[in-house]
Formats: structure tokens, sequence, C-alpha cells
């Protein structure tokens, strides 16, 4: 496996050298709900109680609706959470990516995928991957098939070529987890970079070295991982947390009811009291962020999901 070398790279030394940093990146696709607010509470929590620095960043590449991100911002702050400014947006950062994508096109590593995403939902998938992997199409065609497709006016997405099937990296919760790695998209069909590459770039850029996120996200972190070491990046230390469920046992949505903050307060209740609530949740009393975080011990976290009904305000708390 060769890597490309980066154009810079933030990186933490094993010496303490260098301070890392911890991230929240929220799509701006809606208002955050208690379930994030309590993820982007558990990374400010995380990045503080190691030393580490703490950035917001607006992940604005695919679904943006208007004013979002402000109101988000606005939710964390009422919160009490603080992060280091600036905030960044990926919409400002698109030659950051198309430089690691030239790259790895230079590297031989990239190829035109003229699939539609039906195609690929029946096609068979890859035998390596998991349920709805690319089953690696478009990898071999040649130069004349390429072509016919253009003039098709297919519009092409460009994919990886992987060169491995699997992927190990070390989650602070999880210990070691290994999972599959296909052709994944770097570039999307409408020209935009995709999730899985900006995000590498971003946190590399930002000197990130610790994520912390929520566990549904840990099938997508080994192919994350891979990207990053071709890259020449570093790899950033994980922390997959449990999501908030619903009643139900599903992941928790605004249509469950009053789970925004803005609902929450529209009954009546403070920023203070749905604090409370988020630090019950973990396990502790704390009302602000710095008590919490004078108490914060990672390996007390709870490790089973949070269940909450919002419209009795009961919520199971698994415990350790």
């Amino acid at each position: 496996m060769s890597a490309v070398q980066p154009h810079s790279a933030h990186r933490s030394t094993g010496g303490g050298a260098t301070v890392g940093k911890g991230r929240f990146a929220p799509s701006p696709s809606g208002d955050l709900h208690v379930g994030n607010l309590r993820t982007a509470l558990l990374a400010w929590l995380f990045a503080r109680s190691t030393g580490r620095g703490f950035l917001l960043r607006i992940e604005d590449l695919d679904r943006v609706r208007p004013g979002a991100a402000q109101r988000q911002l606005a939710d964390l702050a009422a919160i009490g959470l603080e992060w280091d400014p600036p905030v960044v947006e990926q919409s400002t950062r698109l030659a950051l990516y198309e430089a690691a994508i030239e790259r790895l096109t230079a590297a031989g590593l990239t190829y035109e995928c003229f699939c539609t995403r039906r195609e690929i939902q029946q096609a068979a998938t890859a035998p390596h991957g998991p349920m709805g992997a690319y089953p690696g199409t478009c990898r071999d065609l040649t130069a004349a098939e390429r072509a016919e497709r253009r003039a098709a006016g297919r519009p092409a997405a460009l994919r990886l070529r992987s060169a491995v099937t699997d992927f190990t990296i070390t989650d602070e919760l999880h210990g070691e987890y290994r999972g599959a790695v296909d052709d994944l998209v770097l570039r999307r069909g409408d020209g935009m970079p995709a999730y899985n590459l900006a995000v590498v770039v971003d946190d590399a850029d930002q000197g990130v070295d610790q994520v912390v996120r929520g566990d549904d996200l840990l099938p997508s972190t080994p192919r994350q991982a891979y990207l990053a070491t071709l890259l020449g990046l570093p790899v950033p230390h994980y922390a997959h947390v449990p999501l908030v469920l619903n009643t139900e046992g599903q992941r928790l949505a605004k249509r469950d009811g009053a789970v925004t903050l803005g609902d929450r307060l529209a009954l009546g209740e403070t920023p203070e009291q749905v604090f409370g609530l988020l630090a019950r949740s973990l396990g502790y009393q704390a009302n602000t962020p710095p008590e919490l975080l004078a108490e914060f011990r990672p390996a007390d976290l709870p490790r089973a999901p949070w269940r909450l009904d919002p419209a009795r305000l009961v919520a199971s708390n698994p415990g350790p």
C-alpha cells in the first residue's frame, strides 16, 4: 500500500509537543435534537478532559436548510458548550478536497464510476463488503467503454481503487474494530466531494486527532482510516458513543415529539434543565459543563443506548 504524501498535516506526537483537537461536525439539515446535543457534549468532554482544543465544523456539502447552522450554534452555546474559533464550513474548503483527489488520481488510485444508485442497489454486493457495498462494476472499464458512457451523457462519480478489503481501527469504547472497505466514492456524480473524503481531509488539516461521534458511524470508520493512510495523514483516536433511542428502540428523530432544545424551551424548560437531563443520562449529577467535566471519566460511560420518552421526560439510564 503506497501512501500519497500530503501537502501538510497537523500531527500529534507521543511526547505532547503538539496539542491535538476534538470536534463536533453537524450537518445543517435542521435543528439539533437532544441526541445530537448529547453527542456534542460527549465530544466536548472527551476533548477538554484530555487537554485538547475543541472545534466546530459545519458539514454543508449535502443538505442545507437556511438558518439551521446558526440555530445549531446557538443551541450548543445555550447548554453551555464553548469552542475554539473559527467555525469552519466545508463548502469553503473545496480546493483542499480537490487537491487530495488529484494526489490520489496521480498515484493511480481512482477510477470513474458511471453506475446509478439503482444499478448499485440491484447489483450483487461485493463479496467482501457489507450490504450495499460497491461491487466494482466500473473498476476495469476500458478507455473505449468509459468514452461510450460519457458520450451517452452519464455523469461519472470518482471512486477510490482500494487495495484492501478490510481495515482495523482502535476505538476507545469498542476496542479493536475490523470493518469492510470497498471502492468508496471520492467525488459524487454532481461534482461535489464525498463525505468520506472531506471528513478525512478536514480532520487532518484542522489538527483533529480525536473523533467522538455516534456509534452508528462506526462501520464507516475503517474506510476513513484507510483513506487517511493512503493520503499519508494521521489516523485519529476514535470513540464511538451510544445513540439516543426513542421508546420503540429506534434512533431518536424529530418526528418523535419535543426533542429539540427549542421544543423543550417552548414547554417551559430551561437550557440548564435540558443540560441536567443530558448529564443524568451519562450517569452524573451536574448543572453546567465545567461541573460535569470535573467528574467526567470515559471508562464509566454507559455502553448501551439511552432511551428517551420526550412526552413524559422519562429516560432509562442504562448505567455503565
